[in-house]
């Protein structure tokens, strides 16, 4: 019983925030610092008690750390939001040191050209789209930013089935 509701809550917990901080950015162009440390805290919470090792533990941590040394570097460079890149950290936790990783970068990546084409493409038709009815959020036509956690979202939940906590999570039903 409790390793059901472990599971559902390792199931859960990841896309509901992810699902929360794409609304917020786009809604708002801000992602809570709540939301990245919440994933933070369910991640360390719920892992060791759906079966991740301590080592694979320990390796989500080194894993994170070099996703947010790198974001931290964009970030210093003006190219990408503080709060991106203290979103795009605490996912990697729930992705360990191996292949789900990658996947979920260039997951994130790929979707980030596809949110930053359609932004774009919204912003030249900004006009016409809120001229039929539309209404654009200021994410839209009240900046050149992209809220990026859109594409982190995306990414992420695109990639999560093959996180090494998702799979021990789904071997409990």
């Amino acid at each position: 019983m409790l390793n059901d509701i472990v599971a559902v809550l390792v199931l859960a917990a990841f896309p509901a925030a992810l699902a929360a901080a794409a609304m917020s950015d786009f809604l708002t162009m801000k992602i809570s610092n709540r939301l990245s440390l919440a994933l933070v805290a369910a991640f360390l919470v719920l892992a060791p008690l759906v079966g991740v090792t301590m080592v694979d533990l320990g390796l989500s941590l080194v894993a994170a750390l070099i996703v947010f040394a790198v974001c931290f570097a964009l970030f210093a460079a003006n190219i990408m939001g503080g709060g991106d890149a203290k979103l795009l950290t605490a996912a990697s936790l729930w992705f360990g040191f191996d292949q789900s990783l990658i996947a979920f970068l260039v997951l994130v990546a790929y979707s980030g050209g596809a949110v930053t084409l359609l932004f774009l493409f919204l912003r030249v038709k900004a006009d016409l789209v809120m001229s039929i009815g539309i209404p654009l959020p200021v994410s839209i036509v009240g900046t050149n930013k992209i809220p990026y956690g859109i594409a982190i979202a995306m990414g992420g939940l695109m990639a999560f089935g093959t996180s090494p906590i998702a799979i021990l999570a789904l071997k409990a039903f």
